[in-house]
C-alpha cells in the first residue's frame, strides 16, 4: 500500500504548482478528494485510496519515476547548470516536478542512454563502484583499431594518471578509409566509469574518439526508436530488469 502523504505535497510533486500556490488553489475550492471539495491543503491522504482532482482533472501520483533518455550532444548531465542546458531541462514540467536526477553522467558531447529517476536507492545500486555495472558504448575512433588494442583493453589500460582500468571488451564492427585517415567503428563494454574514461583509454593506445554513444547500462538497452533529445518512461519489464539485476563477470 502506498505511503500516506500531504495533499499539498502530492499536488506539487505532480507539477500542479508550488506549495504556496496550491494552498491558494485549495482555498479557492479547485481541489477535490473522492468527489468532495477540500479546504485543508495539509490533509493527509493515501494515493491508492483517495481520488484527487485539480480543476476537475484527476491527479495521478507517482512516488518514483524512471525515464530513459537518448541524450543529445551539447547538453550536460546535471540537474542544473548556470551556463549550459541540462538533461532535466529537456523534461516536461510535470516530470521535472518530481525532481529526477541523472544516474551517472555522460560527457557534454556524448550521446545515448541516460537514466533519470528520483529513486535514490536504485541509483545507488547502479552507481556503486563495488557493483561494477557494465556500460556499453558505440564509437567512431580515428585510427586503425586492431588485435593489439583488443588485447590491451582485455588486460587493462593504463590511463594518463597511472590508473589501470578493469578488463574491457572491445569489438571492431567495421573500418573505412577517409580523407582524415582510417576510421574504426567499435563497440566497447567497460566495468567502471572514470572521468572521460573511454576517450582516455583510446588516447592511451594512440587513437582518438570522434563520436561516442552509450547504448546500454547493465541490462537496460537504449530504445532504437528513441530519437536524440527524446525520452520516455521505462516499461515495467525494463524496470524489473533493473531491480533484479545482478552483475555477471565480463568474459
Amino acid at each position: 500500500m502506498a505511503a500516506k502523504i500531504r495533499l499539498d505535497k502530492l499536488l506539487s510533486h505532480t507539477g500542479n504548482g508550488t506549495r504556496s500556490e496550491i494552498k491558494k488553489f485549495v482555498k479557492q475550492g479547485l481541489v477535490t478528494v473522492n468527489g468532495a471539495v477540500v479546504k485543508d491543503s495539509g490533509m493527509i491522504i493515501n494515493p491508492e485510496l483517495h481520488e484527487v482532482r485539480f480543476e476537475g482533472r484527476q491527479v495521478n501520483y507517482r512516488e518514483f519515476a524512471y525515464f530513459m533518455m537518448n541524450k543529445p550532444a551539447g547538453v550536460v548531465s546535471a540537474t542544473e547548470d548556470r551556463k549550459d542546458e541540462t538533461v532535466v531541462d529537456l523534461l516536461e514540467n510535470e516530470d521535472q516536478a518530481i525532481q529526477p536526477f541523472p544516474v551517472g553522467r555522460l560527457d557534454k558531447d556524448t550521446v545515448g542512454l541516460l537514466l533519470l529517476t528520483n529513486d535514490g536507492q536504485l541509483a545507488h545500486e547502479l552507481l556503486s563502484p563495488r557493483k561494477h555495472v557494465p556500460k556499453t558504448y558505440e564509437a567512431v575512433v580515428r585510427g586503425k583499431v586492431g588485435r593489439a588494442d583488443q588485447d590491451q583493453f582485455t588486460a587493462g589500460v593504463e590511463l594518463d594518471d597511472g590508473y589501470v582500468t578493469m578488463p574491457a571488451r572491445l569489438n571492431v564492427r567495421s573500418q573505412e578509409q577517409t580523407d582524415e585517415g582510417v576510421m574504426s567503428m567499435i563497440t566497447l563494454t567497460i566495468m567502471e566509469g572514470k572521468f572521460h574514461q573511454v576517450k582516455r583509454m583510446f588516447e592511451a593506445v594512440g587513437k582518438q574518439v570522434v563520436h561516442l554513444k552509450r547504448v546500454a547500462m547493465g541490462p537496460l538497452a537504449l530504445d532504437p526508436e528513441l530519437e536524440e533529445g527524446s525520452y520516455r518512461e521505462l516499461t515495467e519489464g525494463e524496470l524489473e530488469l533493473l531491480r533484479t539485476y545482478r552483475r555477471t563477470d565480463l568474459q
